[in-house]
């Protein structure tokens, strides 16, 4: 994987094109993903970052190298359009005007969310178990995390050179759960430091509001390779 350097540090790594098995398990749907490259953050956002760009500190538990934490959809989504227009990209997102969602600027080569399909296979980095290696090795969760997050980039990277996808901090998704069901609620991703043993696996996918936060749910930026122009 080529590692990419970005404006104010954010890594992201190169993500080659693949295919990925999703399923729900409230549901029991079951789903095939063809993706094409991507680049994903190498870490979540951290909070000097998040600072950096927005100039605000939301976390519940403050350090400057641990995940943000307590942000919202909404939040992420605009994170990812202002770091977009401090690295000279357009803007990913159009925000709506009841500030409650957003559309994709078509042809944007901004930051963005991850789809959740992107996700599960950056995370899962070519495994196919529901997990990388073994959750003290790569992830802080209930029992080792002393409630609360703790720095980036700590516990063991996957194959693919990523860190704490699993553990530390949930990372929201740019997905809607389930339109029909649960209208505009986004999907989050991977187990947080309160969480036990079964709450961090790849496949675990939770929901809530897009304007929903709380202290273990942080995001981890991506950005698309091979843009459409029409």
């Amino acid at each position: 994987m080529e590692l990419l350097s970005e404006t104010l540090d954010v890594q992201t790594l190169q993500i080659p094109a693949g295919t990925i098995a999703l399923r729900d398990d409230r549901t029991g749907r079951k789903w095939l993903v063809e993706l094409q490259r991507f680049a994903i953050g190498r870490y979540p956002v951290t909070q000097t970052q998040y600072a950096a760009v927005t100039g605000q500190w939301p976390s519940s538990y403050v350090a400057a190298q641990c995940p943000v934490e307590n942000v919202s959809w909404m939040d992420a989504v605009r994170f990812c359009n202002k770091l977009s227009t401090a690295a000279g990209f357009l803007a990913y997102y159009k925000i709506h005007e009841d500030e409650t969602g957003a559309s994709v600027v078509p042809a944007s080569n901004g930051y963005r969310l991850p789809t959740e399909a992107e996700w599960e296979y950056a995370s899962r980095a070519g495994t196919n178990g529901p997990r990388y290696g073994e959750l003290d090795d790569i992830a802080w969760y209930r029992e080792n995390s002393g409630g609360r997050t703790h720095e980036v980039g700590q516990k063991q990277a996957n194959d693919w050179g990523l860190y704490d996808t699993l553990g530390n901090v949930w990372e929201w998704c740019a997905d809607q759960y389930d339109l029909e069901v649960y209208g505009s609620y986004r999907v989050f991703r991977g187990g947080g430091w309160s969480d036990t043993e079964r709450g961090c696996l790849a496949t675990n996918r939770r929901r809530s509001h897009p304007t929903f936060a709380i202290d273990d749910l942080g995001f981890r930026i991506a950005r698309s390779l091979d843009i459409r122009r029409g």
